[in-house]
């Protein structure tokens, strides 16, 4: 992706030299001045705050799923159903966001959404069924699903000179929150007394903070940098393109569902397979953590690295290459080198920014971008949803871990292989 703080003066001068004569005329002043640093920093806050709210629902489950099976009585293909639930609501609530945030406001939406999240995380475990507990997982995924998808508008709207720095921001606090939810879930758990309701119930605390931010920000109406007059928009908006017809765009669609895939059965799964090896739950729950936190550092580098680069192809197949070692390493020798398949699986987990780097460098303008994220997201989803509830439907007819990791290794190749094509120089435009 071109460095975002050099593109965008460029696409404003861009979007200035093809509107009519009278748009500059139309602008409010206000608009110039743009908003006070205080509700910048503000919606600096707010971001890194709901950002920390987008895997612990997620994760700490993973961290207790044992448990959580055991105390609901859960097959082990009802817990696969469990850790497909996050990209179905991802797909179906995510399509949702745009919408809401055109009527709603994106900051009224984000509201929503944290105490969506809040809400979810205090009623699923007591609520005391399996259909429940899914019902209320689904109310936070709801919430995770409509804000991930608007942090990039909400970076894109008020941080226009900043979009590299502030995605880099919250793809860190994204990553830490998942890591610090996956190692941190068990030890408190035993700290509150072993019971695994309450283990899950802390991280809606997180939620309801995450809340207070987003509410000064429902009525808010300040205009934003850079932000066009709705005429202005009008006639500036192309024609849309007919994206499914993009071999480049259905290459980022399955790159984006095959790496969604593998997040998913590795924060549902990962756990469950280091404890059936013999490894304690604290352990299993650090080496979840481990994996997740290498998002942290990478969310920077990787972006940095593919935006530099013609061609992405290389980094899809050197972070494939670390996935299948990974899941060799798992299938031989689970425990003896746990560490290590920890970090490399978190090394390949690190697609994720990846395909967002790609998404917005296979696109030339701002609305293609949208276009292309919308529908690699959503297709992405889609795609990723049966992964998880495989593993589990392998896992309790096999009656090990074999198999299922030998389909997570075997999802490999074809990742890469959609990723390289999605990696190669050229844009969506060229194809539609």
């Amino acid at each position: 992706m071109p460095d975002d703080e050099t593109q965008t003066p460029t696409l404003n001068r861009e979007a200035i030299a093809r509107t009519p004569h009278d748009t500059r005329a139309q602008q409010l002043p206000g608009a110039a001045e743009g908003p006070s640093p205080w509700l910048l920093r503000l919606i600096a806050v707010g971001l890194v705050l709901a950002a920390l709210n987008l895997r612990p629902a997620i994760t700490s489950l993973g961290a207790l799923l044992e448990e959580v099976r055991e105390g609901l009585h859960m097959s082990g293909s009802v817990a696969g159903v469990l850790t497909s639930v996050p990209p179905l609501c991802f797909a179906v609530f995510g399509v949702m966001a745009p919408r809401l945030a055109r009527r709603f406001g994106a900051g009224t939406v984000v509201c929503a959404g944290m105490a969506a999240i809040a809400v979810g995380l205090i009623v699923r475990p007591y609520i005391g069924s399996t259909a429940g507990f899914l019902a209320a997982s689904a109310l936070a995924l709801m919430g995770i699903a409509v804000s991930n998808i608007l942090m990039p508008v909400i970076v894109k709207r008020w941080f226009p000179d900043r979009v590299g720095t502030m995605t880099g921001l919250y793809s860190m606090a994204l990553a830490l929150g998942t890591a610090l939810a996956a190692a941190l879930t068990v030890p408190v758990t035993g700290a509150l007394g072993g019971n695994w309701q309450t283990g899950l119930v802390v991280w809606a605390v997180l939620a309801a903070v995450a809340v207070l931010p987003w509410i000064f920000l429902v009525r808010d109406r300040t205009p934003a940098p850079g932000q066009p007059a709705p005429a202005a928009a009008n006639a500036s908006e192309a024609p849309p393109l007919k994206i499914a017809r993009s071999r480049t765009a259905w290459g980022l669609a399955c790159f984006f569902g095959l790496q969604a895939t593998a997040a998913y059965i590795t924060m549902g799964w990962m756990p469950q397979i280091f404890r059936d090896a013999g490894v304690s739950a604290g352990t299993a729950g650090l080496l979840l953590a481990v994996t997740m936190a290498m998002g942290v550092p990478l969310a920077f580098v990787i972006p940095r690295v593919a935006s530099r680069l013609k061609n992405q192809g290389p980094i899809v197949v050197v972070l494939g290459l670390c996935g299948l070692i990974g899941y060799s390493g798992l299938y031989l020798a689970p425990a003896a080198g746990a560490w290590a398949w920890a970090v490399l699986l978190g090394v390949a987990n690190c697609a994720f920014p990846l395909a967002l780097t790609m998404i917005g460098m296979r696109a030339r303008s701002g609305a293609g971008v949208v276009r292309l994220s919308a529908f690699a997201q959503s297709t992405g989803y889609l795609l990723s949803i049966p992964g998880p509830l495989l593993v589990g439907v392998l896992y309790q007819h096999s009656g090990g871990w074999g198999l299922p990791i030998a389909l997570m290794a075997g999802l490999m190749i074809p990742q890469m292989v959609a990723g390289i094509l999605a990696g190669r120089d050229r844009t969506i435009e060229d194809e539609c």
